[in-house]
């Protein structure tokens, strides 16, 4: 089932989840359905907050990118009360979009590796170093978990500027093809 995603605006995307555990009500169901929703709008990544969860789960999914690097083949994951534990010095600069944020594309610095610790969907525990652009994603979704959204890494410059398209966003001004959902009840 496609859900709906929230968008800039939304309390829950500024809360820090909460990790779960295995008994977490109909849990495989809900990750079936982040990964449908996440195909369903072209992404790459998807963290519970932005469905209205504040839960510490993410669904990756990078196998659209196996033509460009063929170890992102048959690439989707998910991971349960994931936590970066370090990060590498070295750093890298990248355009990134949000599905919580239609439209906009902000260039953004991050550490080239990170150390993470995850339980996948068996609540097996995982400790890992990622880069490359897996590192990227997953340092911008886990980015969710702790309430943190891409646009909060850019320079308070770029902030200012894009900060009129936000506020658009945030009243429902934003066109996008998959199905969103925002408050005009916080306004």
């Amino acid at each position: 089932m496609k859900l709906p995603i929230y968008v800039y605006g939304e309390p829950v995307l500024r809360k820090k989840a909460e990790d779960i555990t295995a008994s977490y009500p109909d849990l495989k169901q809900l990750i079936e359905n982040m990964f449908e929703t996440l195909t369903n709008a072209d992404g790459v990544g998807l963290a519970a907050p932005q469905i209205g969860l504040s839960i510490r789960l993410v669904v990756i999914d990078l196998s659209s990118l196996a033509d460009e690097d063929p170890k992102y083949k048959d690439f989707k994951k998910a991971y349960i009360n994931g936590h970066i534990l370090e990060s590498s010095e070295e750093t890298c600069s990248m355009g990134e979009g949000c599905l919580s944020i239609p439209g906009l594309h902000e260039n953004v610095v991050r550490p080239e590796r990170v150390h993470i610790k995850y339980v996948d969907e068996n609540f097996e525990e995982k400790d890992e170093w990622v880069d490359g652009f897996l590192a990227r994603v997953v340092q911008h979704e886990f980015g969710h978990l702790e309430g943190e959204l891409y646009t909060d890494k850019i320079s308070p410059l770029r902030k200012q500027l894009i900060s009129r398209k936000l506020k658009s966003i945030a009243h429902g001004k934003y066109s996008c093809t998959y199905k969103t959902k925002f408050n005009r009840h916080h306004l």
